[in-house]
């Protein structure tokens, strides 16, 4: 069986979360807890390579909600940086060339990264790689420089990923895709009719967890009618709730935010499977209180702690700026891990030494492109393309 229950979401980190031109202040343990959260993904996809697709074997079984904590953030993060800059003037180019110098540039490395090491990834839970040629690897590249999703019978994986290089750009997909809606209405909407919209959101994704076939929201990166659907689901109530969160403006005060925070996310993505096969509702209930009620609450207490000092600070710091990296660049690594572990038949033990490898070459991978390239294309292309499109 294929090991499949991809963890994928943007961990947005822009102008929100530090200091901007008009003086905003540094939601650092937001920041922080991207970075918890991505390396939860990490685990998650290296003991997913035990489960054999089977999401009641999995260990850190709920690694893939960080998704939907991701996107929560990223509504709150565009709220909190965007939503006075369209009073001052700015329009829909100037949102989104900014969306693109944040997101872009790690898309294009992932991508490439993914490329690179196909080679190193035939093995039978891959079965379309073998007879694939190198010039329809480098177009696919080329679609996912540009996000260009591809059909479940286009692909060259053989597991009916839109982005078939680099798992990850799904959920960039969609985070485009509510960013695109943010900035065409939802911005225009008073808190009023956001709720409304969140309650109808909050309702689909509990129709979908509680009432649906598989208790869980497993799924989204498929170009069919389901993955549209749960990839829709997944992002519409995260984002629109943590834009809502922002401008509704309620905080929690509390000491050591960044530690309980990230306890308690940690927790929430650790957690066994509940209910079993036959209940399977229990497990979907779980899940769908995780992502209305704990996430919200989470980011609420984070949100709390704007200005704090001392060695946790410097550790969201790090955390954050690592999250986006090391989340679009990790993925290709676990596919010849999987890969791996799947057909030599592994055992958990034997391949923990290779996994901490694994998880400390992801990191150091993340950490490199963060410095010697992402952030210095990000400059290069704020200062080509928003020189002249301020505020």
């Amino acid at each position: 069986m294929t090991p499949r229950t991809q963890v994928f979401a943007e961990p947005s980190s822009d102008a929100a979360t530090s200091t901007d031109r008009a003086g905003k202040s540094h939601y650092v343990v937001l920041d922080g807890l991207r970075g918890v959260a991505s390396l939860m993904v990490v685990v998650f996809h290296l003991f997913e390579a035990y489960a054999g697709g089977d999401p009641q074997k999995q260990i850190i079984n709920h690694g893939y909600l960080a998704v939907d904590f991701f996107f929560l953030l990223s509504g709150f993060v565009i709220a909190y940086a965007y939503d006075d800059r369209w009073k001052a003037g700015m329009g829909q180019w100037g949102f989104y060339k900014r969306r693109l110098i944040r997101l872009q540039p790690m898309i294009i490395m992932g991508s490439l990264i993914g490329a690179a090491l196909v080679a190193f990834q035939h093995f039978s839970i891959f079965p379309k790689l073998e007879s694939v040629s190198a010039w329809r690897i480098v177009v696919v590249m080329l679609l996912g420089f540009a996000m260009i999703p591809l059909t479940p019978s286009a692909e060259i994986r053989g597991w009916g990923e839109i982005y078939p290089l680099n798992g990850p750009a799904w959920s960039l997909f969609y985070e485009y895709v509510a960013n695109i809606l943010y900035a065409v209405g939802l911005r225009k909407l008073s808190n009023r009719w956001l709720g409304v919209l969140v309650a109808v959101a909050a309702a689909a994704l509990v129709h979908l967890l509680v009432f649906g076939p598989r208790g869980d929201v497993i799924g989204g990166w498929a170009l069919d009618a389901g993955g549209i659907r749960i990839g829709l689901t997944r992002v519409l109530f995260p984002f629109l709730a943590g834009v809502l969160l922002m401008r509704l403006g309620k905080r929690i005060k509390v000491g050591g935010a960044f530690a309980a925070c990230s306890l308690l996310l940690v927790v929430a993505l650790a957690l066994p499977r509940f209910g079993g096969t036959e209940r399977l509702w229990v497990n979907g209930l779980y899940e769908a209180l995780c992502v209305i009620v704990l996430f919200p609450l989470i980011v609420v207490i984070g949100a709390g702690q704007k200005d704090a000092h001392g060695p946790s600070v410097r550790i969201a710091r790090f955390f954050g700026g690592l999250s986006y990296p090391l989340y679009i660049t990790h993925y290709p690594l676990i596919y010849i891990y999987t890969g791996w572990v799947v057909d030599k038949k592994v055992p958990p033990v034997q391949g923990a030494l290779v996994g901490a490898g694994v998880f400390a070459a992801a990191v150091t991978i993340a950490y490199a492109c963060l410095k010697l390239y992402d952030e210095p294309a990000r400059r290069w292309l704020a200062g080509r393309l928003l020189a002249r499109t301020r505020p």
